[in-house]
């Protein structure tokens, strides 16, 4: 895993990234205190602006997969660079390898973009 940016405070990008991910584990309620209504969720088949969108996106993430999936989530890769955050990874036997890139900025996710391997979730 390489990390190129330095421990700054609770705001940086470094620190989202892992909130997010800690937040994953616990549900949608968790994961939306890292956006505004401001942000954009960008994925293979959509795009969600605001929190009241990204927040039905996660709803419906959340029912297709697995109980505890994101607990048995695995990094392969992290890259931060200032307010950009890149992460690589798998959670198998249901997605192989997913990346998602992150604008971070005031403590928040403000654009976020998501893609898993094609069939990976139910319903492609």
């Amino acid at each position: 895993m390489t990390i190129a940016t330095t421990r700054f405070s609770a705001t940086s990008t470094e620190a989202v990234l892992q909130r997010h991910l800690r937040a994953a584990t616990v549900g949608v309620d968790a994961i939306l205190e890292d956006y505004t209504e401001q942000s954009v969720l960008i994925t293979h088949d959509a795009t969600y602006r605001g929190r009241t969108e990204i927040r039905r996106f996660f709803t419906g993430l959340f029912e297709i997969l697995p109980e505890g999936f994101f607990a048995e989530m695995r990094l392969t890769r992290e890259e931060i660079v200032g307010e950009v955050g890149y992460i690589l990874w798998e959670r198998a036997p249901v997605i192989s390898q997913a990346t998602d890139t992150f604008v971070v900025r005031d403590g928040k996710i403000l654009f976020q973009t998501f893609t898993p391997p094609k069939g990976a979730l139910a319903g492609e």
